[in-house]
């Protein structure tokens, strides 16, 4: 029975910090609500026009403001409180969330109207998601970090996973405006976790200070429920107090970030091992016409594709108890990401097995391959995940981490958009099958030049984080 508690997921940041457990649930609760809206959205578009080209142009207006203001939201963390920041954003994506309701029950019916509220909604995203990802090293200890970047992983994959379910049954039943109302409500969970969190200034260069006794070298400034705040990072394990750094805010921030991030190999390699995986082999934009044209059973097969990716990395999550001892963990996301580009040659391999006929009924001995192949493949990504934000949060200095984070959500959003626009050309010269096949060989050897390139990155030791 231990060995078997031992693979489940590592719950201890949960027991140990209540601001994270707190929190935890808050995002859990509200990013489900959020995958409501998502699918209603992209439903209520199509409804309107007919058109599949106006529910893409919703990507765009996602897109362009994630990508700006990602960058610059991260230079807003790193120089004011990032609960305020946090809290700021979170009440304005609230706000945002309620006006896409409203619009639902007033009956608008204005396309244009859905997009300025999602771009918006995208804008808000892009500072208050840094702002959450630099809160959470300051919550529990360095050593702590990778079964507490699991949990957020498994809560993020099963929202994935049932919102969008949740949200076509929604609208099928009793249309847009409810979907909406209940994403508003799930978000103030989100809202209430973010207000009972304790102050959290970013921190700078330390000062002379008394090393802290051994029992309490992770810990901080006093929350205000009464449990105390873990500093982390290299230089916040030796309990010296910080001063705060200055708050003038501008793009000159954001390039000083660019700039520092160019110095630091092993950070940087977890973006280029990322965008790798996404750009050269993300299957999203395949499933469709695996549904139609390879498999059978068209939009049916297609969900049923799409959440099995969603499955296998909810599985990673729960079996997730390993990964808080794993000491190199560079050589972890090398190995990873090798795993889902072979899982993504892997499912192309299938589609060329059952060949493409236009089934008129599912073929679901190819059905059942596919869907281990992606499995394999969400699970490997969501390996990859943990590791690529615990080497972020643990080898970046507190005053760089929001920054950093900003870049982390440009290549986590940006990635497969480009990815899908890569994949999705190549499966217009050469079929869906030898577009996953060739994305997939692409994805393990770029990925292991990059390797070859940034060879300190396979020694990166979990013990003595360095950038």
């Amino acid at each position: 029975m231990s060995r078997v508690n031992g693979l489940l997921a590592d719950t201890t940041p949960l027991r140990t910090s209540p601001p994270f457990r707190r929190l935890w649930w808050g995002l859990g609760i509200s990013n489900l609500g959020s995958q409501l809206t998502v699918v209603a959205v992209g439903l209520q578009v199509y409804a309107l026009t007919g058109s599949s080209l106006a529910v893409g142009v919703l990507g765009v207006c996602a897109l362009v403001p994630l990508v700006v203001l990602g960058l610059y939201g991260g230079a807003l963390v790193d120089a004011y409180d990032r609960r305020r920041v946090a809290l700021g954003a979170s009440s304005a994506l609230w706000v945002i969330t309620a006006l896409i309701a409203l619009q639902a029950w007033l009956r608008l019916d204005s396309v244009g109207v859905l997009y300025v509220l999602v771009a918006l909604q995208s804008a808000a995203f892009a500072i208050n998601n840094p702002a959450r990802s630099a809160i959470i090293p300051r919550l529990v200890e360095p050593r702590l970090l990778p079964a507490a970047n699991a949990l957020q992983t498994l809560a993020w994959n099963v929202a994935l996973t049932v919102g969008p379910l949740g949200g076509a049954f929604l609208v099928a039943l009793w249309g847009y405006q409810v979907a909406y109302t209940i994403d508003a409500v799930l978000f103030t969970a989100a809202l209430w976790a973010v207000w009972r969190l304790p102050d959290i200034p970013p921190l700078s260069v330390p000062e002379v200070a008394p090393a802290a006794p051994a029992g309490d070298a992770a810990l901080g400034a006093d929350d205000v429920s009464g449990v105390r705040v873990a500093p982390v990072g290299p230089g916040d394990r030796s309990g010296g107090r910080r001063r705060p750094r200055g708050r003038v805010v501008g793009w000159r921030s954001v390039v000083d970030g660019l700039r520092y991030l160019a110095t630091r190999p092993n950070v940087r390699t977890t973006f280029l091992a990322d965008l790798a995986a996404m750009v050269l082999a993300s299957p999203r934009v395949l499933l469709p016409a695996a549904g139609v044209v390879w498999l059978g059973g068209g939009e049916a097969t297609t969900g049923v594709l799409t959440a099995a990716f969603a499955v296998g990395a909810v599985l990673a999550g729960v079996f997730s108890g390993g990964l808080s001892r794993v000491r190199w963990q560079g050589r972890v996301i090398v190995w990873a990401i090798t795993a889902y580009g072979l899982s993504i040659v892997l499912f192309g391999l299938v589609l060329l097995g059952v060949g493409a006929a236009q089934p008129t009924t599912v073929l679901v001995g190819g059905l059942v391959a596919a869907c281990v192949a992606l499995a394999l493949a969400g699970a490997s990504d969501a390996v990859s995940a943990v590791f690529r934000q615990t080497i972020l949060q643990t080898a970046t200095p507190d005053d760089m981490r929001g920054r950093l984070q900003g870049v982390f959500i440009v290549v986590v959003a940006g990635g497969p958009r480009l990815g899908e626009l890569v994949l999705g050309a190549q499966a217009t010269w050469v079929g869906e099958a030898w577009a996953a096949v060739a994305g997939g060989v692409a994805c393990v050897v770029v990925l292991w030049l990059v390797l070859w390139s940034q060879r300190r990155f396979w020694r990166y030791d979990a013990l003595h984080p360095e950038p």
